[in-house]
Protein backbone atom coordinates (compact mmCIF):
# COMPACT_ATOMS: atom_id res chain seq x y z
CA UNK A 1 0.00 0.00 0.00
CA UNK A 2 1.30 3.34 -0.61
CA UNK A 3 2.85 5.48 2.06
CA UNK A 4 0.08 7.98 3.47
CA UNK A 5 1.45 11.75 3.16
CA UNK A 6 3.26 13.48 5.22
CA UNK A 7 1.62 15.95 7.47
CA UNK A 8 3.06 19.19 6.27
CA UNK A 9 0.96 18.26 2.82
CA UNK A 10 -2.14 18.25 5.09
CA UNK A 11 -4.02 20.70 7.24
CA UNK A 12 -3.87 19.02 10.23
CA UNK A 13 -3.66 21.96 13.27
CA UNK A 14 -6.90 22.88 14.02
CA UNK A 15 -6.68 26.66 14.66
CA UNK A 16 -4.51 26.75 11.22
CA UNK A 17 -7.85 25.87 9.41
CA UNK A 18 -9.71 27.90 12.13
CA UNK A 19 -8.01 31.23 10.92
CA UNK A 20 -7.63 30.20 7.12
CA UNK A 21 -11.50 30.07 7.22
CA UNK A 22 -11.79 33.19 8.65
CA UNK A 23 -9.30 35.12 6.72
CA UNK A 24 -10.96 34.04 3.46
CA UNK A 25 -14.85 34.47 4.58
CA UNK A 26 -13.05 37.86 5.49
CA UNK A 27 -11.75 38.59 2.18
CA UNK A 28 -14.68 37.14 0.19
CA UNK A 29 -17.23 39.54 2.05
CA UNK A 30 -15.15 42.38 0.89
CA UNK A 31 -13.90 41.20 -2.64
CA UNK A 32 -16.86 39.20 -3.98
CA UNK A 33 -17.60 39.82 -7.53
CA UNK A 34 -21.32 40.17 -8.44
CA UNK A 35 -23.05 37.54 -10.65
CA UNK A 36 -26.54 37.34 -11.33
CA UNK A 37 -26.48 33.59 -9.61
CA UNK A 38 -25.52 34.56 -6.36
CA UNK A 39 -27.73 37.20 -6.04
CA UNK A 40 -30.47 34.67 -6.58
CA UNK A 41 -29.20 32.32 -3.91
CA UNK A 42 -28.76 34.82 -1.59
CA UNK A 43 -31.35 34.00 1.27
CA UNK A 44 -32.75 31.17 -0.74
CA UNK A 45 -31.32 28.32 1.93
CA UNK A 46 -34.25 26.47 2.77
CA UNK A 47 -36.52 28.71 1.63
CA UNK A 48 -36.62 27.76 -2.41
CA UNK A 49 -39.96 26.23 -3.43
CA UNK A 50 -39.38 23.36 -4.73
CA UNK A 51 -40.99 24.30 -8.50
CA UNK A 52 -38.05 27.22 -8.47
CA UNK A 53 -34.97 25.91 -10.72
CA UNK A 54 -31.92 26.34 -8.10
CA UNK A 55 -29.78 29.24 -9.62
CA UNK A 56 -26.75 27.35 -8.70
CA UNK A 57 -27.24 24.21 -10.75
CA UNK A 58 -27.63 26.07 -14.13
CA UNK A 59 -24.88 28.37 -13.55
CA UNK A 60 -22.19 25.32 -12.43
CA UNK A 61 -23.22 23.41 -15.52
CA UNK A 62 -22.54 26.27 -17.96
CA UNK A 63 -19.63 27.35 -15.79
CA UNK A 64 -18.00 23.95 -16.84
CA UNK A 65 -15.33 24.36 -19.43
CA UNK A 66 -16.27 27.62 -20.02
CA UNK A 67 -15.72 31.41 -18.58
CA UNK A 68 -17.24 33.54 -16.30
CA UNK A 69 -17.95 36.70 -18.88
CA UNK A 70 -19.44 33.92 -21.45
CA UNK A 71 -21.62 32.28 -19.28
CA UNK A 72 -23.44 35.93 -17.61
CA UNK A 73 -25.15 36.45 -20.90
CA UNK A 74 -26.57 32.75 -21.41
CA UNK A 75 -27.37 32.30 -17.59
CA UNK A 76 -29.86 35.17 -17.54
CA UNK A 77 -31.76 34.30 -20.97
CA UNK A 78 -31.87 30.76 -19.59
CA UNK A 79 -33.21 32.09 -16.07
CA UNK A 80 -35.61 34.29 -17.82
CA UNK A 81 -37.26 31.83 -20.09
CA UNK A 82 -37.25 28.67 -17.76
CA UNK A 83 -37.09 30.03 -13.89
CA UNK A 84 -38.55 26.70 -12.71
CA UNK A 85 -38.35 23.28 -12.75
CA UNK A 86 -41.44 22.87 -14.62
CA UNK A 87 -40.77 25.17 -17.73
CA UNK A 88 -37.64 23.19 -18.02
CA UNK A 89 -39.22 20.05 -18.22
CA UNK A 90 -41.73 21.09 -21.05
CA UNK A 91 -39.22 22.67 -22.94
CA UNK A 92 -38.08 21.19 -26.19
CA UNK A 93 -34.40 19.77 -26.84
CA UNK A 94 -34.30 22.62 -29.38
CA UNK A 95 -35.09 24.89 -27.64
CA UNK A 96 -32.80 24.03 -25.38
CA UNK A 97 -29.75 23.76 -28.19
CA UNK A 98 -31.57 27.17 -29.26
CA UNK A 99 -30.39 28.86 -26.18
CA UNK A 100 -27.41 27.01 -25.40
CA UNK A 101 -25.99 27.62 -29.24
CA UNK A 102 -22.27 29.09 -28.95
CA UNK A 103 -21.47 27.63 -25.60
CA UNK A 104 -20.17 24.66 -26.39
CA UNK A 105 -20.12 21.44 -25.08
CA UNK A 106 -23.85 21.09 -25.68
CA UNK A 107 -24.25 17.57 -23.90
CA UNK A 108 -24.40 19.68 -20.76
CA UNK A 109 -27.44 21.70 -21.84
CA UNK A 110 -28.95 18.18 -22.99
CA UNK A 111 -28.17 16.71 -19.70
CA UNK A 112 -29.73 19.79 -17.82
CA UNK A 113 -33.01 19.29 -19.47
CA UNK A 114 -33.23 15.52 -18.98
CA UNK A 115 -32.24 15.98 -15.03
CA UNK A 116 -35.39 18.54 -14.82
CA UNK A 117 -37.31 16.21 -16.30
CA UNK A 118 -37.08 13.30 -13.76
CA UNK A 119 -36.95 15.77 -10.87
CA UNK A 120 -40.56 16.95 -12.33
CA UNK A 121 -41.42 13.80 -13.50
CA UNK A 122 -39.74 11.11 -10.85
CA UNK A 123 -39.35 13.06 -7.68
CA UNK A 124 -42.95 14.64 -7.31
CA UNK A 125 -41.05 18.31 -8.32
CA UNK A 126 -38.34 18.20 -4.79
CA UNK A 127 -34.68 18.69 -5.95
CA UNK A 128 -32.29 16.08 -3.94
CA UNK A 129 -30.28 18.20 -1.33
CA UNK A 130 -27.63 16.31 -0.03
CA UNK A 131 -24.38 15.97 -2.66
CA UNK A 132 -24.86 12.09 -2.34
CA UNK A 133 -28.57 12.03 -3.46
CA UNK A 134 -27.95 14.83 -6.15
CA UNK A 135 -25.11 12.80 -7.76
CA UNK A 136 -26.83 9.62 -7.72
CA UNK A 137 -30.08 11.04 -8.89
CA UNK A 138 -29.57 13.26 -11.71
CA UNK A 139 -27.78 12.93 -14.87
CA UNK A 140 -25.02 15.01 -15.18
CA UNK A 141 -24.11 16.13 -12.34
CA UNK A 142 -20.86 14.86 -11.30
CA UNK A 143 -18.92 14.90 -7.53
CA UNK A 144 -17.80 18.68 -7.97
CA UNK A 145 -21.49 19.96 -9.08
CA UNK A 146 -23.49 18.44 -6.33
CA UNK A 147 -21.11 19.43 -3.95
CA UNK A 148 -21.74 23.23 -5.22
CA UNK A 149 -25.65 22.58 -5.42
CA UNK A 150 -25.61 21.26 -1.71
CA UNK A 151 -23.61 23.74 -0.28
CA UNK A 152 -24.53 26.77 -1.53
CA UNK A 153 -27.97 26.11 -2.25
CA UNK A 154 -28.80 24.14 0.33
CA UNK A 155 -25.56 24.63 3.34
CA UNK A 156 -24.71 21.36 3.58
CA UNK A 157 -21.27 21.59 5.15
CA UNK A 158 -19.01 19.52 2.04
CA UNK A 159 -16.22 20.66 0.09
CA UNK A 160 -16.14 21.18 -3.78
CA UNK A 161 -13.18 20.52 -6.10
CA UNK A 162 -13.21 22.34 -9.48
CA UNK A 163 -9.51 23.16 -11.25
CA UNK A 164 -9.46 26.82 -9.29
CA UNK A 165 -9.74 24.88 -6.11
CA UNK A 166 -7.29 22.25 -7.31
CA UNK A 167 -4.95 25.53 -7.86
CA UNK A 168 -5.70 27.10 -4.70
CA UNK A 169 -4.92 23.76 -2.81
CA UNK A 170 -1.62 22.43 -4.54
CA UNK A 171 -0.14 25.65 -4.06
CA UNK A 172 -1.09 25.86 -0.36
CA UNK A 173 0.42 22.78 0.37
CA UNK A 174 3.19 22.02 -2.50
CA UNK A 175 1.72 19.54 -3.89
CA UNK A 176 3.54 18.78 -6.82
CA UNK A 177 2.63 15.08 -8.25
CA UNK A 178 0.15 14.80 -11.50
CA UNK A 179 -3.10 16.89 -10.24
CA UNK A 180 -5.45 15.26 -12.75
CA UNK A 181 -4.17 11.84 -11.01
CA UNK A 182 -7.26 10.10 -8.89
CA UNK A 183 -5.15 9.35 -5.87
CA UNK A 184 -4.13 13.44 -5.54
CA UNK A 185 -7.29 14.25 -6.40
CA UNK A 186 -9.06 12.03 -3.84
CA UNK A 187 -6.46 13.65 -1.21
CA UNK A 188 -7.72 17.16 -2.74
CA UNK A 189 -11.07 16.00 -2.13
CA UNK A 190 -9.86 15.21 1.52
CA UNK A 191 -8.24 18.41 1.98
CA UNK A 192 -11.48 20.17 1.15
CA UNK A 193 -14.02 18.65 3.24
CA UNK A 194 -11.75 19.32 6.42
CA UNK A 195 -11.14 22.77 5.47
CA UNK A 196 -14.93 23.81 4.45
CA UNK A 197 -16.55 26.37 6.71
CA UNK A 198 -19.27 24.65 8.45
CA UNK A 199 -21.28 27.66 9.49
CA UNK A 200 -21.15 29.11 5.99
CA UNK A 201 -20.33 26.30 3.81
CA UNK A 202 -21.90 27.41 0.35
CA UNK A 203 -19.32 31.35 0.70
CA UNK A 204 -16.50 29.47 2.08
CA UNK A 205 -16.61 27.05 -1.16
CA UNK A 206 -17.74 30.11 -3.45
CA UNK A 207 -14.96 32.44 -1.76
CA UNK A 208 -11.76 29.43 -2.71
CA UNK A 209 -12.84 29.25 -6.15
CA UNK A 210 -12.86 33.24 -6.32
CA UNK A 211 -9.56 33.37 -5.00
CA UNK A 212 -8.40 30.87 -7.46
CA UNK A 213 -10.50 33.00 -10.34
CA UNK A 214 -9.11 35.71 -9.33
CA UNK A 215 -6.25 35.98 -7.66
CA UNK A 216 -4.62 32.60 -7.32
CA UNK A 217 -4.70 32.45 -11.35
CA UNK A 218 -2.57 30.68 -13.51
CA UNK A 219 0.29 32.90 -14.22
CA UNK A 220 1.39 35.83 -12.54
CA UNK A 221 -0.26 35.18 -9.46
CA UNK A 222 -1.40 38.05 -7.30
CA UNK A 223 0.38 36.83 -4.11
CA UNK A 224 0.51 40.00 -2.44
CA UNK A 225 -3.36 40.55 -2.62
CA UNK A 226 -3.97 37.12 -1.30
CA UNK A 227 -5.65 36.69 1.98
CA UNK A 228 -4.60 33.39 2.59
CA UNK A 229 -0.89 33.75 1.96
CA UNK A 230 0.13 32.88 5.64
CA UNK A 231 -0.94 29.27 5.14
CA UNK A 232 0.57 28.84 1.78
CA UNK A 233 3.52 26.32 1.62
CA UNK A 234 4.03 27.75 -1.90
CA UNK A 235 4.86 31.39 -1.23
CA UNK A 236 6.87 30.58 1.84
CA UNK A 237 9.63 28.91 -0.16
CA UNK A 238 9.30 31.72 -2.90
CA UNK A 239 9.56 34.64 -0.46
CA UNK A 240 12.67 32.19 1.77
CA UNK A 241 14.19 31.24 -1.81
CA UNK A 242 15.25 27.43 -0.08
CA UNK A 243 13.97 25.17 2.21
CA UNK A 244 14.21 26.05 5.77
CA UNK A 245 16.35 24.51 8.56
CA UNK A 246 13.34 22.16 9.46
CA UNK A 247 12.01 19.34 7.59
CA UNK A 248 9.49 20.75 4.66
CA UNK A 249 8.11 19.27 2.10
CA UNK A 250 10.44 19.76 -1.01
CA UNK A 251 12.32 17.23 1.54
CA UNK A 252 9.78 14.50 2.24
CA UNK A 253 9.60 11.38 1.59
CA UNK A 254 12.67 11.89 -0.70
CA UNK A 255 11.14 10.32 -3.92
CA UNK A 256 8.99 8.03 -2.05
CA UNK A 257 5.95 10.76 -0.81
CA UNK A 258 2.67 10.63 -3.20
CA UNK A 259 2.22 14.30 -3.13
CA UNK A 260 5.74 15.57 -3.96
CA UNK A 261 7.13 16.63 -7.52
CA UNK A 262 8.86 13.81 -9.14
CA UNK A 263 12.85 13.71 -8.47
CA UNK A 264 13.10 14.25 -12.18
CA UNK A 265 10.78 17.27 -12.13
CA UNK A 266 12.09 19.35 -8.80
CA UNK A 267 11.29 23.07 -7.61
CA UNK A 268 12.05 25.77 -10.16
CA UNK A 269 12.70 29.12 -8.68
CA UNK A 270 12.32 30.97 -11.50
CA UNK A 271 8.46 29.89 -11.15
CA UNK A 272 7.85 30.65 -7.81
CA UNK A 273 4.14 29.44 -7.21
CA UNK A 274 3.46 28.77 -10.39
CA UNK A 275 5.62 25.45 -9.85
CA UNK A 276 2.28 24.29 -8.83
CA UNK A 277 0.17 22.59 -9.65
CA UNK A 278 1.34 20.24 -12.34
CA UNK A 279 -0.52 17.78 -14.72
CA UNK A 280 0.46 15.52 -16.98
CA UNK A 281 0.77 16.65 -20.98
CA UNK A 282 -2.14 16.54 -22.96
CA UNK A 283 -2.45 14.59 -25.83
CA UNK A 284 -2.55 17.23 -28.71
CA UNK A 285 -6.44 17.05 -30.57
CA UNK A 286 -6.85 14.90 -33.77
CA UNK A 287 -6.67 16.70 -37.14
CA UNK A 288 -10.13 16.58 -38.89
CA UNK A 289 -11.31 17.96 -42.66
CA UNK A 290 -14.53 18.39 -43.27
CA UNK A 291 -16.09 19.70 -46.35
CA UNK A 292 -19.42 21.55 -46.29
CA UNK A 293 -21.40 23.18 -49.27
CA UNK A 294 -23.68 26.34 -48.21
CA UNK A 295 -26.71 25.61 -50.79
CA UNK A 296 -28.47 28.68 -51.91
CA UNK A 297 -31.36 28.98 -53.33
CA UNK A 298 -34.23 32.19 -53.60
CA UNK A 299 -37.26 32.24 -51.63
CA UNK A 300 -40.38 32.68 -52.02
CA UNK A 301 -40.14 36.45 -50.96
CA UNK A 302 -37.13 36.97 -52.88
CA UNK A 303 -34.85 36.69 -50.43
CA UNK A 304 -32.22 34.01 -50.21
CA UNK A 305 -32.69 30.84 -48.13
CA UNK A 306 -29.97 28.28 -47.19
CA UNK A 307 -30.46 25.09 -46.46
CA UNK A 308 -29.45 23.74 -43.07
CA UNK A 309 -29.53 19.70 -41.86
CA UNK A 310 -30.24 18.42 -38.20
CA UNK A 311 -26.71 16.02 -36.48
CA UNK A 312 -27.56 12.72 -35.42
CA UNK A 313 -28.83 13.17 -32.07
CA UNK A 314 -25.53 11.66 -30.25
CA UNK A 315 -22.09 12.23 -30.68
CA UNK A 316 -20.52 15.61 -31.78
CA UNK A 317 -22.61 18.71 -31.42
CA UNK A 318 -25.68 16.12 -31.06
CA UNK A 319 -28.73 17.67 -32.55
CA UNK A 320 -27.52 20.51 -33.41
CA UNK A 321 -28.17 22.06 -37.62
CA UNK A 322 -25.35 22.62 -39.85
CA UNK A 323 -24.65 23.34 -43.61
CA UNK A 324 -24.32 19.52 -45.41
CA UNK A 325 -21.34 18.57 -44.73
CA UNK A 326 -19.24 14.99 -45.42
CA UNK A 327 -16.01 13.97 -43.47
CA UNK A 328 -12.73 13.95 -45.36
CA UNK A 329 -9.65 11.59 -45.26
CA UNK A 330 -6.35 13.32 -44.43
CA UNK A 331 -4.23 14.16 -47.63
CA UNK A 332 -7.62 14.72 -50.32
CA UNK A 333 -6.54 16.39 -53.20
CA UNK A 334 -8.83 19.42 -54.31
CA UNK A 335 -10.42 17.46 -57.27
CA UNK A 336 -11.39 14.63 -55.31
CA UNK A 337 -12.70 16.61 -52.21
CA UNK A 338 -15.18 18.07 -54.43
CA UNK A 339 -16.06 14.83 -55.83
CA UNK A 340 -17.07 13.59 -52.60
CA UNK A 341 -18.90 15.96 -51.26
CA UNK A 342 -21.00 16.24 -54.91
CA UNK A 343 -21.95 12.57 -54.09
CA UNK A 344 -22.78 13.51 -50.87
CA UNK A 345 -25.59 16.64 -52.02
CA UNK A 346 -26.57 14.18 -54.64
CA UNK A 347 -27.91 12.06 -51.86
CA UNK A 348 -29.68 14.91 -50.84
CA UNK A 349 -31.29 16.35 -53.73
CA UNK A 350 -32.04 13.27 -55.48
CA UNK A 351 -30.04 15.08 -58.93
CA UNK A 352 -26.72 15.06 -60.12
CA UNK A 353 -24.77 17.31 -58.34
CA UNK A 354 -21.26 18.60 -60.44
CA UNK A 355 -18.68 18.58 -58.91
CA UNK A 356 -17.26 21.42 -60.77
CA UNK A 357 -20.16 23.62 -60.28
CA UNK A 358 -19.03 23.62 -56.50
CA UNK A 359 -17.11 26.60 -56.13
CA UNK A 360 -14.52 27.04 -53.61
CA UNK A 361 -15.01 29.34 -50.61
CA UNK A 362 -12.40 29.46 -48.17
CA UNK A 363 -11.36 26.98 -44.96
CA UNK A 364 -12.59 27.61 -41.64
CA UNK A 365 -10.46 26.09 -38.46
CA UNK A 366 -12.49 25.14 -35.24
CA UNK A 367 -10.34 23.85 -31.92
CA UNK A 368 -12.63 21.79 -30.42
CA UNK A 369 -11.52 20.18 -26.71
CA UNK A 370 -10.28 17.33 -28.66
CA UNK A 371 -10.82 17.27 -32.37
CA UNK A 372 -8.37 20.36 -34.76
CA UNK A 373 -11.45 20.16 -37.27
CA UNK A 374 -10.62 22.34 -40.75
CA UNK A 375 -14.36 22.91 -42.61
CA UNK A 376 -13.28 23.28 -46.55
CA UNK A 377 -16.38 25.78 -47.67
CA UNK A 378 -18.01 25.49 -51.32
CA UNK A 379 -21.10 27.31 -52.09
CA UNK A 380 -24.04 25.91 -55.01
CA UNK A 381 -27.09 28.32 -55.94
CA UNK A 382 -30.02 26.58 -57.34
CA UNK A 383 -31.68 27.91 -59.74
CA UNK A 384 -34.68 25.48 -59.43
CA UNK A 385 -36.80 24.00 -56.46
CA UNK A 386 -35.41 20.89 -54.88
CA UNK A 387 -37.20 17.66 -53.44
CA UNK A 388 -35.14 16.48 -50.68
CA UNK A 389 -35.52 12.82 -49.56
CA UNK A 390 -37.65 12.83 -46.32
CA UNK A 391 -35.57 9.27 -45.66
CA UNK A 392 -32.57 11.29 -44.90
CA UNK A 393 -32.06 13.65 -41.64
CA UNK A 394 -34.47 16.44 -40.85
CA UNK A 395 -33.42 19.80 -43.16
CA UNK A 396 -35.20 23.02 -43.74
CA UNK A 397 -34.54 25.77 -45.58
CA UNK A 398 -33.93 28.96 -43.57
CA UNK A 399 -32.94 33.02 -43.93
CA UNK A 400 -30.12 34.38 -42.42
CA UNK A 401 -31.77 35.77 -39.65
CA UNK A 402 -33.08 32.16 -39.54
CA UNK A 403 -29.72 30.53 -39.09
CA UNK A 404 -28.62 32.58 -36.76
CA UNK A 405 -31.69 31.81 -34.79
CA UNK A 406 -31.40 28.37 -34.82
CA UNK A 407 -29.54 25.82 -33.16
CA UNK A 408 -26.21 26.31 -34.67
CA UNK A 409 -22.43 25.74 -33.47
CA UNK A 410 -20.25 28.55 -33.30
CA UNK A 411 -18.00 26.30 -36.44
CA UNK A 412 -21.05 26.93 -38.94
CA UNK A 413 -21.29 30.85 -37.65
CA UNK A 414 -17.61 30.92 -39.04
CA UNK A 415 -18.65 28.80 -41.80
Amino acid sequence: APAPPPARHLFSDPAEVEALRRNLLAWYDRCKRDLPWRALVRGDIGKQGPALLPAVWVSEIMLQQTQVATVIDYYTRWMQKWPTLQALAQASLEEVNELWAGLGYYSRGKRLQEAARKVVSELAGRMPRRAEELQKLLPGVGRYTAGAIASISYGQATGVVDGNVIRVLCRLRCIGADSSSPAVIDQLWDMANVLVDRSRPGDFNQALMELGATVCVPKSPLCGECPVKQHCQAWRRKLFGKAPPVPDVEDCGVGDCPLCPPATEPWDSSLGVTNFPRKAAKKPPRAMRTATCVLERRGCHGAPEYLIVQRPSSGLLAGLWEFPSVPLAQDLQEEKEREELADHLQAWMGQPVAAKGLRFIGEVIHIFSHIHQTYVVYSLHLDGDVTLDPALSPSRWVTEDEFHASAVSTAMKKV
